[in-house]
């Protein structure tokens, strides 16, 4: 969005950005931006109060009568993140001379084959089918351990891609096997990163790319930005 806003200045249009990440509006620098520290997802604050919502908008169109740019306000309220990780408990596989998240990654292959079988249809399939799951977490635990990025084989070779597919292995697994999986997506992605092996080597090899010097493309949109 803070992109996006130059452009349509740039066609004679004001905007105001609304912020959920402070280092990306910070790095873009858009001509007016409000900063809100609230959840992902959610650029007004609190679900259900109108007067909350309309005191956000109130804020971000004030900035219209800024004399100069960029102009960057915050939000005086922070609003914690909410969202509990998905409840579940993943299938043992014990092999002492596999990576953990290898290991892991055996342990939901039962789980993911039955929601595939059920519903038919898989989000997985960006840049690698199921059986290149286990590679992909190879190729991040590599880049971990000190090999470039470019040289790594990445899938496709696109990070946020090969992420999705492994992201969507574990959460359509995960919800095979969760206590209610009629929960949110949000407490999927939590799971994900909170609770497994496979999310801590994404978040790893993200911190590893970034201290490379990748463009921030290749590695920003590896995990939400929030994370």
């Amino acid at each position: 969005m803070s992109v996006l806003a130059h452009i349509l200045e740039g066609a004679g249009i004001a905007t105001v950005v609304l912020a959920s990440v402070r280092s990306m509006v910070e790095a873009v620098a858009p001509p007016r931006a409000l900063y809100a520290e609230f959840p992902l997802g959610r650029p007004l604050g609190k679900p259900g109060d109108p007067a909350f919502q309309h005191d956000v908008l109130v804020r971000a169109f004030a900035l219209l009568g800024a004399d100069e740019g960029p102009v960057l306000e915050s939000h005086p309220e922070i609003i914690e993140a909410d969202e509990q990780p998905l409840s579940c408990a993943i299938p043992p596989f014990f092999d002492p001379d596999l990576a953990p998240a290898i290991a892991e990654t055996r342990g939901l292959r039962r789980a993911y084959d039955r929601a595939v079988e059920r519903r038919g249809v898989t989000s997985l399939g960006r840049v690698m089918d199921v059986d290149g799951v286990e590679g992909a977490l190879g190729v991040f635990d590599s880049i971990i351990a000190g090999t470039h990025w470019k040289q790594a084989g990445i899938p496709g070779p696109n990070t946020i891609a090969a992420v999705a597919d492994i992201r969507a292995y574990y959460e359509e697994a995960a919800l095979e096997l969760a206590d209610d999986p009629t929960t949110s997506g949000r407490a999927a992605e939590a799971w994900f990163f909170e609770s497994t092996e496979a999310g801590k080597v994404v978040l790893a090899a993200r911190d590893a790319i970034r201290g490379q010097d990748a463009p921030m493309p290749v590695w920003f949109y590896m995990a939400p930005a929030h994370r």
